[in-house]
């Protein structure tokens, strides 16, 4: 979930990387650091050779006092961190020396196997300063160096460079590794290496300089082409990219290509927030997905027709997004689709075959508990989907059917327009298998024209500011929904713990009666989402029900309720009805935060990009 960022070329390393890393920092903020070749120390002892800085706390507050920027370099590495092993320090931030400081590492995943190989090393004599498994990769490439210099003597063989030496200290370091890992060296002589397995690497080429990054928005503005490198790979950069196997060693040639990274603007733009900036975007992103080209879907609609059983798999919100695409499979394309939790999929194993289908929406496309099922599902010859909004990555190259979703950038960690973008996406793609393209096309062009009407009402932000005083008051938040809303509801609560951390609990309307009527009690709030579907009464029901033992029921809806204490008007949009219900809680959830003093973009203990397990 971290993010790990490098460059080489003619301008001033320290500030393209720490420009680098504050468009990684939705990956984690806990700490950040910048390893650097300083021109007046390059080619010195290994002492003084590499100039290391390291900060606790996010990039953007602490600039000032990073002075790493009075530096002239043109070769670096960078990590912000989001906290997986020891606590958030400067000890723990990456990079990390080796004992001689002539090089320096930084990791984004998890090692596994990190318990047994310390404890081996610390038998050696090894010494360590933290309290990370990072610092693990760092002792043991010291290790293999080590009994390179032996072999060489005991096979009487010539001694390699140093950097070739390093570079296959490395190698051997890192097969030794279990768990998803992507790291990236700092050598004292200006060489960066990489190597994958799990955790993405992009790398960024220009006329004359290299970048290395955990993703392409981090570099879009400065480059022409990229390579993504596979699981099993290792690059190396001293005036010329040498990619190679990690396992065999063997070189690689090193593909470039070019990947569209107009939509690339980091900007707030007069927002106050990047939540509510995207949150705005919406009408923008359902237009996006109303203007792909349809050959796309021709092949892949085909599949899905004669697929035995087709699974939508995700995590977190595009966990949801999943059950919400699968419920429009059901409903508008008469498609036996089921949800599945990325995390939580275990029991399924065994059940998938070739005739299988999966469909995988996704942020960033490097989602840890994701991919590992859909390498499954590779190896068991399903057909693989996936509608990601990030250029380049994973889960967009290993599937069959790579749909982008084109929603731009979206840098607060709470996802609102790609989610808005993914259960869009859905919604149409069940409309075209039922030979209701147009009709689709339609109702989401439509849709957009009612969001940003929406969005645009100083009255619906005075109505949803006002209860959010309120509803941030409280304890606990209860939200009911059924049919379409069941999943917008899982959403709201959601978005509400995310940027509130206040608890709060989505609950089918239907099964209200069965357990959480026990908790239904005068002043609870009870977030109520309604649409004039086949479910409506049912929620009334439930409303009802609710209302009886005193509760405050927030109603949204296209019309008001005699049970309604607080009413949000929102527009019927029909089908599309449950993509418009979810604008208003998301602008909940932001103004909950925004009241409660809370860092919007950047909530405590999560990362937009959750690499790791």
């Amino acid at each position: 979930m971290c993010g790990i960022f490098g460059y080489s070329g003619p301008k001033n390393a320290p500030e393209v990387i720490l420009e680098g890393l504050k468009r990684l920092e939705y990956r984690g903020y806990d700490s950040w650091g910048i390893a650097i070749i300083s021109e007046e120390c390059k080619g010195q002892s290994a002492k003084s050779g590499i100039k290391l800085e390291k900060r606790i706390g996010a990039i953007g507050d602490l600039t000032s006092h990073f002075s790493l920027n009075t530096h002239h370099s043109s070769t670096g590495i960078g990590h912000t961190r989001w906290a997986t092993h020891g606590g958030i320090s400067e000890i723990n931030a990456h990079p990390h020396f080796s004992t001689d400081k002539s090089f320096a590492l930084a990791q984004n995943g998890i090692v596994e196997n990190y318990q047994e190989l310390k404890k081996d090393l610390l038998k050696k004599g090894y010494k360590f300063e933290s309290e990370t498994d990072t610092e693990v990769i760092v002792r043991l490439i010291e290790e293999k160096l080590v009994h390179l210099e032996g072999e060489n003597v005991l096979r009487n063989k010539a001694r390699l460079p140093g950097g070739e030496r390093l570079k296959e200290a490395i190698r051997a370091a890192f097969l030794e590794l279990e768990g998803r890992n992507t790291i990236i060296v700092l050598a004292k002589d200006g060489q960066i290496m990489a190597a994958r397995n799990g955790s993405p690497l992009v790398i960024g080429i220009n006329d004359g300089e290299v970048f290395l990054s955990s993703d392409t928005l981090s570099f879009a503005p400065y480059v022409k082409k990229v390579v993504v490198l596979d699981n099993g790979q290792m690059v190396s950069y001293n005036g010329k990219l040498d990619l190679v196997d990690i396992r065999s060693n063997k070189p690689l040639l090193c593909r470039s290509e070019r990947i569209n990274l107009k939509s690339s603007k980091v900007d707030k733009e007069g927002y106050d927030h990047f939540m509510l900036k995207e949150i705005f975007e919406s009408p923008y992103v359902v237009s996006q997905v109303v203007n792909q080209d349809y050959k796309l879907y021709e092949d892949f609609v085909k599949q899905l027709k004669k697929a035995e059983n087709v699974y939508t798999i995700g995590s977190g919100t595009a966990g949801i997004a999943a059950s919400q695409i699968a419920f429009y499979l059901r409903v508008f394309g008469k498609i036996k689709a089921e949800s599945v939790i990325g995390a939580d999929i275990y029991e399924y194993y065994e059940l998938l075959t070739k005739d299988d289908l999966m469909i995988a929406p996704s942020q960033s496309g490097e989602t840890a508990d994701v991919l590992e099922v859909l390498e499954i599902a590779r190896k068991k010859d399903l057909k693989i989907a996936s509608y990601v909004n990030m250029p380049g990555s994973t889960m967009g190259r290993i599937s069959d059917y790579p749909f982008a979703s084109h929603a731009g950038p979206e840098i607060c960690v709470m996802s609102t327009k790609v989610f808005t973008s993914q259960i869009a996406w859905g919604y149409l793609l069940a409309k075209v298998i039922s030979g209701k393209s147009e009709e689709g096309k339609v109702n989401l062009k439509k849709l957009a024209e009612v969001i940003d009407q929406y969005l645009n009402s100083g009255r619906n932000h005075d109505l949803l500011k006002k209860l959010a005083k309120e509803l941030a008051k409280k304890q606990h938040i209860f939200l009911l929904g059924k049919y379409q809303n069941l999943n917008i509801v899982k959403e709201g609560m959601v978005k509400i713990i995310e940027g509130a951390y206040i608890h709060a609990h989505g609950i089918p309307a239907g099964d209200l009666k069965h357990y959480a009527i026990t908790l239904m009690e005068k002043g609870v709030p009870v977030v109520v989402v309604l649409s004039e579907d086949v479910a409506k009464d049912d929620v009334i029901n439930a409303v009802n029900q609710v209302k009886a033992r005193g509760a405050t029921v927030i109603g949204i809806s296209s019309k008001p309720h005699a049970s309604f204490d607080h009413y949000i008007p929102v527009p019927d949009t029909g089908e599309t009805s449950a993509i418009m219900n979810i604008i208003p809680l998301q602008l909940l959830a932001y103004y909950m935060a925004v009241e409660l003093g809370h860092n919007v973009d950047k909530p405590r203990n999560i990362a937009k990009s959750v690499t790791v397990k």
